[in-house]
């Protein structure tokens, strides 16, 4: 009987299918994904008992929720080369046990910026999960069909712990506090370690690009001014100190560029990005993320403050729309087979632009069952364009490049999330600022409570006489409702603008033969243009 690892060889030398072992790995290897996709869904549904428990500002609000995706980012390109150099599996093991380890401990976090900093450690060992299960997937299936498949299921995991984070936080957050909800990651990710060593092969490449700590200075030097900027612009306006943050940020993101190109054995092979449908593909992904994490911050503060529901109520109420991602993600995968991407992926992300739209003509209407459809139809194009583009991702890079693919796919991911919870709820937050009118007879002190976030609103009203709590819970309702439509008018062009970089960009999909002996040219290319450059 043939090993794992012998199946795959074989599938890689004569084109033969992986045997009923490579589908068990992708069991074992979504077990992470599940994991990582119902921690960023409880959040956000816990995020009301977490302002009330902590009582964070607004900025701290939005760092809770941002701080393990902007470390995440910043690391996942290197931890993605680490893994290539060192053992990809091997670093699934250690950060799914940093992983489970801190989220442990953040259930008992005291202060907001104990919560923070936990999320940020979450985001470290996070790092190291994400860019292994993708790689190894590549590892695994070597037929582009049954890949496809395979990065299909994989991605629904994503919309699985979406669907299941909200029932199962819901119901630890009736019965336990807040902090139950980080503590799920244990039971989750026990079978993760025991089964893999068992059914995951080892997948390594020994000529990954070299650790480069300048370059790991310069990408997370990047990434923090800039979205530190979009933070500070939502909750103190525009200022001095914002413009230079994001000058410095772009201009760190230059350098960083530069030392990629010029580098001998760069950490990120910037060659990637000249494919336009690896760029394109990125960005159809970034854009869908963004607009998907928008998305949930706001409904899950309409759901349980404005509407009334309890988390358990809220999180079945969106299960409709959740597994419409996950269908719409495994129903793609025969039509991307028959239809050009460029065809298939905007006429998705029309699902998701009438799903904004019809938010940002009822918002405020009251009528749960506008904004319910909005998130299936948002849900069928989010679910039916990631699938195909997580999959030309990996099928526009060589195999050689595997893991670096698989890392700035995941880069992607999470700077949409990280943008998504910046910019869409930076915007959102901006407008209840602006628009909240605060009634007559509340205190000057609890009157700055009320204008910081929804929730903070609703906790002064908790401590007021009826008639000023009722209409003060009715100014915030309003103002959080306005900002909403104005938010989804952003996301709805967000949704225009990726089905505009699909139509051009992603083209029709090239077969696996042609694309072997591009990949086969390409490499030959560099090595002589390599040799050149550097002549012994």
């Amino acid at each position: 009987m043939t090993t794992l690892t012998e199946d795959i060889r074989i599938a890689e030398s004569e084109g033969r299918p992986v045997t009923w072992r490579g589908w068990a790995a992708l069991v074992v290897l979504m077990l992470p994904v599940l994991l990582i996709s119902v921690d960023n869904t409880v959040l956000s549904f816990a995020l009301p008992e977490i302002a009330l428990a902590l009582a964070p500002t607004a900025a701290q609000q939005l760092w809770i929720i941002d701080a393990y995706p902007l470390v995440l980012a910043g690391l996942l390109v290197t931890m993605g080369t680490l893994g290539d150099r060192f053992g990809r599996r091997r670093m699934l093991l250690i950060g799914a046990t940093g992983f489970a380890t801190v989220s442990a401990l953040s259930a008992f976090a005291p202060s907001a910026e104990w919560l923070i900093a936990g999320r940020a450690a979450m985001g470290l060992f996070g790092a190291m999960i994400m860019p292994s299960t993708l790689a190894l997937l590549r590892s695994i299936f070597t037929l582009r069909s049954q890949r496809r498949l395979a990065i299909a299921i994989w991605a629904s995991m994503f919309s699985a712990g979406a669907a299941l984070g909200p029932i199962v936080g819901g119901v630890l957050l009736e019965h336990f506090s807040w902090g139950s909800v980080f503590l799920m990651a244990v039971p989750v990710l026990v079978p993760l370690l025991v089964l893999a060593p068992l059914l995951v092969p080892e997948s390594r490449n020994p000529d990954a690009g070299r650790v480069d700590a300048v370059s790991i200075v310069l990408s997370m030097a990047m990434m923090v001014p800039i979205v530190w900027a979009i933070k500070e612009f939502a909750v103190h306006g525009f200022s001095p100190t914002i413009v230079v943050a994001t000058v410095a940020g772009a201009g760190f993101g230059i350098l960083f560029v530069r030392r990629q190109l010029h580098a001998r054995s760069p950490m990120l092979d910037m060659r990637l990005f000249t494919r336009g449908t690896f760029s394109g593909a990125l960005l159809v992904n970034l854009l869908s993320v963004i607009s998907l994490v928008g998305f949930m911050f706001f409904i899950a503060q309409h759901l349980q403050l404005i509407a009334g529901l309890s988390p358990v109520q809220a999180g079945f109420a969106l299960v409709p729309s959740l597994a419409s991602v996950i269908l719409a993600g495994l129903l793609v995968v025969p039509i991307a087979s028959r239809i050009p991407p460029r065809v298939v992926v905007p006429a998705a992300l029309m699902f998701s632009m009438s799903g904004y739209l019809i938010v940002a003509m009822t918002a405020g209407g009251g009528d749960l069952g506008w904004l319910l459809l909005a998130s299936v139809l948002l849900g069928i194009g989010i679910g039916a364009a990631e699938t195909v583009s997580n999959e030309l991702v990996l099928a526009s890079a060589p195999p050689s490049k595997a893991g670096a693919a698989s890392a700035v796919s995941e880069t992607a991911y999470e700077l949409g999330a990280v943008l998504g919870t910046a910019v869409l709820g930076s915007i959102l937050t901006a407008s209840y600022r602006s628009g909240i009118v605060i009634p007559a007879g509340v205190p000057i002190d609890l009157a700055a409570q009320a204008r910081e976030t929804l929730a903070g609103a609703y906790v002064v009203a908790s401590e007021l006489a009826a008639p000023i709590a009722d209409a003060l819970r009715a100014a915030a309702a309003t103002a959080f409702d306005s900002g909403v439509a104005v938010t989804a008018a952003v996301g709805a062009g967000l949704m225009v603008l990726a089905a505009v970089i699909a139509a051009t960009t992603l083209g029709s999909a090239p077969s696996s033969a042609s694309q072997a002996a591009r990949f086969k040219n390409e490499e030959s290319n560099v090595a002589r243009g390599e040799a050149s450059r550097h002549p012994r």
